[in-house]
């Protein structure tokens, strides 16, 4: 939900303890508590990635959420991806990632529908993401958006994506799904 406000990333850091929330454009967008099902595909895509990545001996770094990534070069916006993907290694600090990471990943939550398919998906395409995931569990659908090519395709969690992509991956969300 967001508050009608202009905030900056100092409204972020004085949040209290154990409060999240994500920065769009100076909207404050608090971020309410995830459910199992969300951590575990959050989890299971980080290991698949991670390990892949690991295989290819690729420069890329995944990381999972609560992890920091600042948009833009103002203070008007941060955001947590549930997963991020960053090859471009100067683009990371000790507070997260100046930039846009080359791939993101976000899993639908039921309070988030509005903020992933349409808030973030503007936003991720207008700071430089290359590719942009989707994964809804309750449609059990992944929609991804490869900006570079201006292209969306949509699967289900029974098709096996492999993408060419920052990484290479190949996931069978089915393999995933608890």
């Amino acid at each position: 939900m967001a508050e009608a406000n202009t905030f900056t990333i100092e409204t972020i850091y004085s949040l209290p303890e154990g409060k999240r929330a994500e920065l769009v454009d100076g909207n404050l967008y608090m971020m309410a508590p995830l459910n199992r099902r969300h951590q575990e595909l959050v989890g299971a895509l980080y290991r698949v990635i991670g390990n892949h990545i690991a295989s290819k001996g690729c420069s890329c770094i995944p990381y999972v959420a609560p992890f920091a990534v600042f948009l833009s070069k103002d203070d008007k916006n941060y955001v947590e991806p549930d997963i991020s993907v960053v090859c471009d290694k100067s683009k990371l600090t000790d507070h997260g990632c100046e930039g846009a990471p080359d791939w993101i990943i976000e899993v639908v939550s039921p309070g988030s529908q509005k903020m992933d398919y349409m808030i973030k998906l503007f936003k991720y395409k207008t700071a430089g993401v290359k590719e942009y995931w989707i994964v809804d569990p309750k449609d059990e659908t992944v929609a991804i958006y490869d900006f570079a090519k201006d292209d969306m395709e949509k699967y289900t969690f029974q098709d096996k994506i492999v993408r060419e992509g920052a990484t290479g991956v190949s996931v069978c969300m089915a393999e995933l799904v608890f």
